[in-house]
């Protein structure tokens, strides 16, 4: 049969490891700390560069679910794009910098969900999924095109979790 399929019905429901990582991830990305961290110790306008592939809106998620990817898809995206985010912030900043420490942390995190994802093949998401998370992980350098804020990434990366995990995980939106 496709043990494929049976798997990925298997992983619609958030795992109980899922939640509870994104509640930290939740508690971490707090308003004052995104605008403190990822906002007054940079200079003013501040960007780092990312690929395309590399931002992720609700606009993205709504644009996938109507495609009907699933949602298990979808947080495995999230993952992906996420974690790529707080790397490309952790890039340019010295072990000195006041946010280092916070961005150390939010790696930890996401170092940890990924366990939770590790369980995934790429044949359990769709291929629209299985192809952006492939070229965030292979374009080089060269290939970054767009310069974000380092709090926007953050901003984007705590709204798609709340629309992914919100309602599985019983997020309350504080």
């Amino acid at each position: 049969g496709c043990p494929g399929v049976l798997a990925v019905l298997g992983l619609e429901a958030a795992a109980p490891g899922e939640c509870e990582l994104t509640r930290l991830l939740q508690d971490k990305l707090q308003y004052e700390m995104r605008l403190q961290y990822m906002k007054h110790y940079f200079p003013i306008d501040y960007t780092v560069q990312v690929q395309y592939e590399e931002v992720l809106r609700p606009s993205n998620i709504t644009r996938l679910r109507n495609g009907t990817v699933s949602e298990a898809a979808l947080r495995y995206l999230w993952f992906h794009v996420s974690s790529q985010a707080v790397l490309r912030i952790r890039e340019v900043l010295p072990e000195k910098h006041p946010s280092w420490k916070y961005t150390q942390e939010l790696c930890q995190l996401f170092d940890a969900l990924g366990e939770e994802y590790s369980k995934y093949r790429q044949t359990d998401v769709e291929a629209v999924v299985a192809d952006l998370v492939k070229l965030i992980h292979s374009a080089g350098a060269e290939s970054r095109s767009k310069a974000v804020r380092p709090k926007a990434l953050l901003d984007n990366c705590l709204k798609v979790m709340r629309m992914l995990y919100g309602v599985p995980c019983e997020l309350g939106i504080r």
